[in-house]
């Protein structure tokens, strides 16, 4: 079964509910509890859900309302809510999101800006590839001037176990073209703090 698969069908939820149950008598826990005999199914849907991005095209969210428009100054969407799995442990990492590109004659609805930062953050993931798959899309799509991704988060895999630093932020970026100047990546940090 392959991840298409997986977000896609229903049945799917089943099956995971068999693992869930068979893991919840391998550490110790009685599925047929009470406050357990759910929990096997609610974990498939919870699954699903968080990992939906598999079956969404990014791109054709931007096209889906692109405008011609002579525009050639930063257009910066920042504090972007998301939340992802790590996908070397499947615990949540979160936090903000924050996009910059430079219009070419097109531009986007501001909306969709957001949606595409959904559609990749509902998958198993790093921050680092998130961030440029982020900027890949809006690059590849839009044909922009430049594009700069910021991304700043926490990561549950880091704090609920392992070195557990609790206040650990991780932040990365990725950036083309115009951002490629110094100068104008420092207005867009400016214009994210």
């Amino acid at each position: 079964m392959n991840l298409q698969d997986f977000t896609s069908n229903p049945s799917v939820s089943a099956e995971i509910a068999k693992s869930v149950e068979e893991t919840l008598r391998q550490i110790g826990e009685d599925p047929n509890r009470e406050g357990l005999r759910k929990t096997p199914h609610r974990v498939g849907e919870a699954l699903q859900f968080l990992c939906k991005g598999y079956n969404e095209d990014a791109e054709a969210i931007l096209r889906s309302a692109l405008f011609e428009e002579d525009y050639r100054q930063m257009v910066v969407v920042k504090d972007i809510d998301f939340y992802s799995l790590c996908e070397h442990h499947m615990l949540p990492f979160f936090g903000k999101v924050h996009v910059a590109y430079i219009p070419n004659g097109r531009i986007t609805g501001l909306s969709k800006i957001a949606r595409v930062v959904d559609v990749y953050a509902r998958r198993l993931q790093v921050q680092e590839r998130l961030t440029t798959q982020i900027k890949e899309c809006i690059q590849n799509t839009l044909d922009p001037l430049g594009v700069m991704v910021v991304i700043e988060a926490e990561h549950l895999c880091m704090q609920m176990r392992g070195v557990q630093k609790q206040h650990a932020m991780t932040v990365t970026s990725d950036f083309t073209g115009v951002f490629n100047q110094a100068k104008t990546r420092e207005e867009f940090m400016k214009l994210i703090k």
